[in-house]
C-alpha cells in the first residue's frame, strides 16, 4: 500500500515537474516575442526620424538652389545655366571639401551617377555632400534623445535639360537632389531623390 502512494507522489511530481517547464517555455516564448516587438517598433521609429530628415533636406536644398535665405552664405548664382555650362567639375564628380563654395554640386555623366560615390559621413576636406542649413542658414536639432543624430546631408546633380521651343545653344538645367537622413543612430539611413527645376526667369 505504501509503495503504490510512494509511486503515485513519483508521477505526480513528474507531471509538475512537466508542467513547469512547460509554463517555462511558454513565458520565454512570450518575453521573446516581446522584445521583437519592441524592437521592431524602436526599428521603425528610427526609419521615421531618419525619413522625416532627408524629408527636411531636399527642401534646404532647394532653397540652396533658389537662394531663398540670402545672405552671405547663399550660393544661388552658382545655380544658373551660364555658371554650370562653364563649371570645371569632371563628369560624375562633385564639389568636396567642408570650405568649398562647390559642396555637394555634382556634374552628372551619361551612364554614373555622381551620388553613387558620395560619401555622406565624411567630413572636412574629404566631405562631398552638404550639411543641413550649411547654405541656407536653416538649424537642424539633431544629435539628442529622439533626434536624429547628425544632420541630413544632400548633394545636387545638374543635369542638361532643354525646353520646348529653346535651341540646343541655349543650355539649361534640371537638378537631381539626392538627401541623406539619419535615424537616432547614424547606421539608419534614409536615402530620398527629388527632382527641382527652376522657374525660368
Amino acid at each position: 500500500m505504501r509503495r503504490r502512494a510512494d509511486g503515485q507522489r513519483g508521477v505526480t511530481l513528474v507531471m509538475t515537474l512537466l508542467m513547469l517547464a512547460g509554463v517555462l517555455l511558454l513565458a520565454t516564448a512570450a518575453a521573446q516575442i516581446a522584445l521583437q516587438g519592441e524592437k521592431s517598433a524602436r526599428n521603425d521609429r528610427d526609419r521615421q526620424i531618419a525619413f522625416r530628415a532627408a524629408e527636411a533636406a531636399l527642401h534646404d536644398a532647394e532653397m540652396d538652389i533658389e537662394g531663398m535665405a540670402g545672405g552671405a552664405s547663399s550660393r544661388a548664382h552658382l545655380f544658373t545655366a551660364a555658371v554650370l555650362h562653364e563649371l570645371s567639375l569632371p563628369q560624375a564628380t562633385c564639389g568636396v571639401g567642408e570650405s568649398n563654395p562647390l559642396l555637394g554640386i555634382c556634374r552628372s555623366a551619361d551612364e554614373a551617377h555622381a551620388w553613387q560615390a558620395v560619401d555622406f559621413l565624411s567630413e572636412g576636406e574629404n566631405m562631398a555632400a552638404v550639411p543641413y542649413g550649411r547654405f541656407t542658414g536653416q538649424v537642424f536639432p539633431a544629435g539628442e534623445g529622439p533626434l536624429s543624430a547628425l544632420p541630413p546631408r544632400y548633394v545636387v546633380e545638374f543635369l542638361p535639360y532643354r525646353r520646348v521651343g529653346t535651341s540646343a545653344a541655349d543650355p539649361d538645367y534640371l537638378y537631381r537632389i539626392t538627401a541623406v537622413g539619419f535615424g537616432t543612430r547614424a547606421v539608419t539611413q534614409v536615402a530620398l531623390q527629388a527632382f527641382y527645376r527652376k522657374a525660368p526667369s
